[in-house]
């Protein structure tokens, strides 16, 4: 899917923006593919805060890993989204078990930049609706204030503030003034980026992270059974893991160390 960002002139904003039909049907066969369920309300807010997070990695800096994790309380649900920024990829999911029960809801962050220590950040918010919890995030966290709009079913943009920017027209912003900045806004095209779902997830990997466990504790792995099913902690896919094969897998680590 294409994600524009457009500076608009005179008003000091960048609107970031996007349809979002592709990249909800490529999230949809995943989990088919994969055999996961997911609610019809769970489903809109994972829907909302994909759109959100996504046009929010579109605006940032190339060659970063992006992650955030939206905890909301009553009922229990966590959204897990990352991203990286120079591949131009991004995945999640949604899930309701072992979440952690709070006050609150949170809102985490974490960005890591090629050869710069993890940054964190972290804002609670009220509600069920991840776009104006993604608002707060900017409000306290980014330092700077962020407008968040779905266009239409599908279709989202992000108005973010820069220096100087007119905060009187800013905070009186409609979803029909959005809708209508190609016609009385001064549009400068600054850059076009393609995002997709991906996840990177491979039964390799699952191995690699499942090798150390099974090497100290095969037995608390595998309960007895030949074989267990393990989730990508990223986007949940399920991999069959037979204990034969995992077996053959540190033997040969082990003969290459």
């Amino acid at each position: 899917m294409d994600i524009q960002s457009l500076f608009v002139r005179r008003r000091n904003v960048l609107c970031t923006r996007g349809c979002f039909t592709d990249l909800y049907t490529d999230y949809f066969l995943h989990l088919g593919q994969h055999g996961l369920a997911i609610s019809s309300e769970q489903a809109e807010i994972f829907k909302s805060a994909l759109a959100a997070f996504t046009l929010h990695c579109a605006a940032r800096p190339r060659m970063e890993h992006v992650s955030w994790t939206i905890n909301f309380q009553r009922p229990l649900l966590n959204i897990f989204l990352v991203a990286d920024t120079g591949e131009s990829t991004v995945a999640g999911r949604a899930f309701t078990e072992n979440v952690k029960i709070a006050e609150k809801n949170s809102f985490y962050q974490e960005v890591v930049r090629s050869n710069q220590p993890l940054t964190q950040s972290f804002v609670d918010f009220s509600g069920r609706d991840p776009l104006l919890a993604a608002e707060r995030f900017y409000e306290q966290s980014e330092q700077r204030p962020a407008r968040f709009f779905q266009m239409n079913n599908e279709e989202f943009a992000i108005v973010s503030a820069h220096p100087d920017f007119d905060k009187e027209w800013f905070k009186q912003l409609t979803l029909e003034d959005v809708s209508a900045f190609a016609a009385n806004e001064e549009l400068n095209l600054l850059e076009t980026r393609k995002y997709r779902w991906h996840c990177g997830c491979s039964l390799e990997r699952i191995y690699e992270v499942l090798a150390n466990m099974c090497k100290a504790d095969p037995e608390g792995l595998f309960q007895g059974s030949d074989s267990v099913i393990a989730n990508c902690p990223r986007c949940a896919a399920k991999y069959p893991i037979e204990r034969a094969l995992i077996d053959r897998f540190l033997t040969e680590r082990e003969k290459l160390q």
